[in-house]
């Protein structure tokens, strides 16, 4: 036990109080019960998958009204709430306590780097880099125009000279303002948090162990008990919009290359049969499930961008990425203002959304680093997390963004890119679209479909061990059919989701989560400050 007095600045570390709370006691069926966390969490998540079935009409309106209030009214607050983050972790870089060794002076990494930024790359980034890999930069060239930059394709499909360039680099570089530091950031604060406090302090390993500078030893009665719950659902609930996209995007390659039909029903199907390989991979475990799973996928997924890379005009990719890079870097301060001219529809339908999304996926996304970034110091740990996942996104956009921007330019009339993006708005085939122009497009539509679903399946199997994680009391090793019960709950999710609303249920259900969960890492950000003071350097 350690002084706790303000004048200290140490941190109290035996949490023996209250600890009979969250241990938990196995159930009948096997259940690593933490009660009452894993019951609440358990039923309400129960409760919103039946309810949402019976009146499906009712939660679809409740879903939409949802995402309007929180994107329309609380753009601003993510926006600036999101910046701090940002701000946070680049001053910690460069204070004395980034020195700070996760796990303490001797601790040793368990992961070399090319496995860690495997898993980094499977967990964190997934079935975004597909489904808006080529939607996204086309999209904002062409329809948002963030910063007032004006579309280069004119009412009559003609191509306006003089706004291509700049519209251009627009579109790459708000792509990547909602894809680089700032969501990084998000995650790398909840998973110092978690390592910080879970291998230097002792505390168990769990979203509330972060706040124990704040509430003491009340962390383990309801105070940590709703600070858990309330990650559970963000986990949930971001999960379940990736999933339901991921599905969406299946479903449209498979119609793209096969010509199977495009329905719910279709998406539903895809739903179960990925959950029931999550579930294979989540009874085997992280290392001999999520990890093999996290290598596999990081491997197709770099011989699937070179494909693209050296298939289609590689010159024009390799500019996409190096023009995105340099727009990104000269507009990040006007693009993440959130009082300034950037359009509406594009601060409220895109930041917003994302600011909300990245925020749900962090107690998973956290909670996953965290288990695989011991032995490293603060400073190398928030450099990587921030840096070398920015680079690889930035990159692969850049490849995939400028290749769909040349086609639409280049041949506006017969562009599938331009008729998904911009005419028709079908988000899911925009990838599709711009393999469509490339050779072998039938066997590259199958290897994304194949791709999109190995990415659906270890970021299920990885949520399905964070939220089993927070409901078995920070326990890292929980009984399997604790496992196997929240990966089926996560897929039920997903499926209701689609069932009650499609897309703006799926975004209101990330938004609504992300809302309290945001407040709840401001607070973390002091929490870690006041933890990292305390650790010997």
């Amino acid at each position: 036990m350690t002084d706790s007095s303000p004048d200290s600045g140490e941190i109290e570390t035996d949490f023996t109080v209250g600890q009979d709370n969250i241990d938990g006691n196995l159930g009948p069926i096997g259940f690593d019960i933490h009660n009452p966390v894993f019951v609440i969490s358990g039923l309400t998540a129960v409760g919103f998958v039946l309810l949402t079935l019976i009146f499906p009409d009712q939660a679809g309106a409740t879903f939409a009204a949802v995402r309007d209030f929180t994107i329309t009214k609380l753009d601003w607050f993510f926006m600036i709430i999101v910046n701090f983050f940002v701000i946070f972790c680049i001053a910690l870089i460069f204070m004395p306590i980034s020195k700070v060794r996760l796990g303490g002076k001797d601790a040793v990494p368990e992961y070399s780097y090319l496995e860690w930024f495997a898993m980094l790359f499977a967990a964190g980034m997934g079935i975004g880099l597909l489904f808006f890999g080529v939607l996204e930069p086309v999209y904002h060239m062409n329809v948002s125009g963030p910063l007032g930059v004006a579309s280069p394709i004119a009412a009559d499909g003609s191509i306006i000279g003089e706004n291509v360039e700049a519209a251009r680099a627009m579109g790459l570089a708000a792509t990547f303002y909602h894809w680089g530091l700032h969501g990084w950031a998000v995650y790398a604060i909840m998973a110092l948090a978690l390592s910080l406090f879970t291998y230097n302090k002792g505390l168990p390993f769990s979203i509330r162990s972060c706040f124990y500078p704040v509430l003491g030893d009340r962390v383990w009665g309801w105070w940590g008990h709703i600070i858990d719950i309330l990650a559970v659902f963000a986990t949930l609930f971001g999960l379940a919009t990736s999933l339901g996209l991921g599905a969406q995007q299946a479903n449209a390659g498979f119609n793209f290359a096969f010509g199977l039909g495009i329905s719910t029903n279709a998406q539903v199907i895809i739903i179960i049969l990925v959950t029931a390989v999550a579930l294979v991979s989540v009874w085997r475990g992280l290392d001999g499930g999520v990890k093999i799973l996290s290598e596999i996928n990081m491997g197709i997924a770099v011989l699937f961008f070179l494909f693209v890379l050296l298939a289609g005009p590689t010159l024009v990719g390799l500019n996409g990425f190096w023009t995105g890079l340099v727009a990104y870097t000269r507009d990040i301060i006007p693009l993440s203002n959130p009082f300034g001219r950037t359009d509406d529809a594009y601060r409220q339908g895109w930041t917003a959304f994302y600011w909300a999304w990245w925020i749900s996926w962090a107690p998973f996304v956290g909670m996953f680093i965290a288990r695989v970034s011991r032995g490293r110091t603060v400073r190398e740990f928030i450099i990587c997390v921030l840096l070398i996942p920015s680079l690889i996104i930035f990159v692969w956009m850049g490849v995939f963004g400028g290749i769909a921007i040349d086609q639409i330019l280049v041949s506006p009339e017969t562009s599938l890119v331009k008729a998904n993006v911009i005419d028709s708005y079908s988000p899911e085939l925009s990838l599709f679209g711009m393999l469509n122009e490339l050779p072998f497009t039938r066997t590259a539509s199958t290897i994304a479909i194949f791709l999109a679903l190995v990415f659906f399946v270890t970021s299920s199997d990885s949520g399905s061990l964070v939220v089993d994680t927070i409901t078995a009391g920070g326990k890292i090793d929980a009984p399997v059919p604790q496992r196997i019960f929240w990966c089926v709950i996560e897929g039920l999710i997903a499926i209701v989701l689609l069932i009650g609303g499609g897309l703006s249920a799926l975004q209101a259900g990330v938004t609504a989560t992300g809302l309290p969960f945001s407040v709840l890492m401001l607070v973390m950000c002091y929490t870690v400050f006041q933890g990292l003071r305390s650790e010997p350097r």
